[in-house]
């Protein structure tokens, strides 16, 4: 049962989780820093320009994309939830994820190949590009499978597909600076700048904002397409409005991070299930508070775990995520088997 005083406590307990575990990411590396270092480079008092230039220049911009893109991923997977009505629909289960790399491989090799550089726009446009294909298809599949079991597997077979055109491509590319492209294609937050981050948060911020602006229809959304259109809803341009934000959202996390697994499932489950509601304007800013903390703990155990060499985040993500989703598929099918 929701009451306002659970609600408060899980959104406060929310934030003091993403706050500790932002403060951890500054502190925990292979170079460890003590809290007063991390404070003293934060506020420009610090004579040693090693331990300064670790925080600023790599950790604090690492960990300010993990808190955005964290926050897009679980929101992106919950907006696909609820357009499709499939528990277990997310950017990475129905492809968008797949579609959204494969273009920015692409775009990356090409560029690379011509000795140009890419800019954010241009890697966040390709991303877009790829994400609203993969989109595309699955949309046109579900116009001809009434079985939503069918529509994921067919999300799962175009990631399948999409990643493996994306090996091909990294394999066969020429330069040498496309080595990184590897350690981008399996999932990571390394090498983020601050150009990064402020490119990231043009686009993240204002999805994210029209996002919860929509709380209200989606809403009246999760009651019937019936429902939503007694209540003065227009669900044509509501269905195309969650289709654009949650494949845009889904693009700026792969075009900077990669593909990132599980995320845009679990969160919104476990967000649901610690709020003990699933109303919209509840449940999206848990998603983003719950999303942010989440990456921000597997990238602290991605880069520290294994200290010097780095995990790809999606290695981690997995081993937290599947196990709510195996947990959500048993706990569903008991409920159907009772019903």
């Amino acid at each position: 049962m929701t009451t306002p005083k659970r609600l408060t406590l899980a959104t406060l307990a929310l934030a003091a989780g993403l706050v500790v575990l932002f403060g951890f990411n500054l502190f925990w590396g292979s170079v460890a820093l003590s809290p007063r270092a991390v404070a003293a480079a934060l506020l420009g008092k610090s004579s040693d320009a090693l331990s300064t230039g670790i925080i600023l220049q790599l950790r604090l911009p690492r960990a300010v994309m993990a808190v955005l893109l964290g926050a897009a991923l679980s929101a992106a997977g919950y907006l696909l939830q609820t357009f499709f009505a499939n528990p277990i629909a997310g950017p990475f289960v129905m492809g968008i994820s797949s579609g959204a790399k494969l273009a920015v491989a692409l775009t990356m090799v090409v560029f690379l190949n011509r000795g140009l550089l890419t800019s954010s726009l241009v890697l966040i446009a390709a991303a877009f590009a790829g994400a609203m294909a993969a989109m595309a298809f699955v949309l046109a599949v579900a116009q001809r499978v009434q079985r939503m079991s069918i529509l994921v597997i067919c999300g799962v077979m175009i990631g399948y597909i999409c990643n493996a055109v994306t090996d091909i491509v990294v394999t066969f590319a020429q330069d040498s600076n496309i080595v990184n492209l590897h350690n981008w294609s399996m999932g990571s937050f390394s090498g983020v700048t601050w150009g990064n981050v402020g490119a990231a948060a043009c686009v993240v911020l204002p999805a994210l904002a029209a996002s919860f602006c929509l709380s209200k229809p989606m809403a009246a959304y999760q009651l019937g397409e019936p429902y939503a259109q007694s209540v003065g809803v227009n669900v044509k341009a509501f269905r195309i409005l969650l289709v654009l934000l949650s494949s845009l959202l889904a693009a700026c996390v792969t075009a900077f991070a990669g593909p990132i697994s599980f995320v845009g499932i679990a969160v919104p489950h476990l967000v649901k299930h610690l709020l003990g509601s699933a109303k919209p304007l509840y449940v999206l800013p848990g998603c983003c508070l719950g999303g942010a903390a989440f990456c921000l703990l597997c990238d602290l155990i991605a880069r520290s775990l294994f200290a010097p060499t780095e995990l790809s985040i999606s290695s981690v993500t997995a081993v937290f995520g599947a196990p709510v989703v195996i947990g959500l598929l048993v706990r569903r099918q008991a409920q159907e088997g009772n019903g």
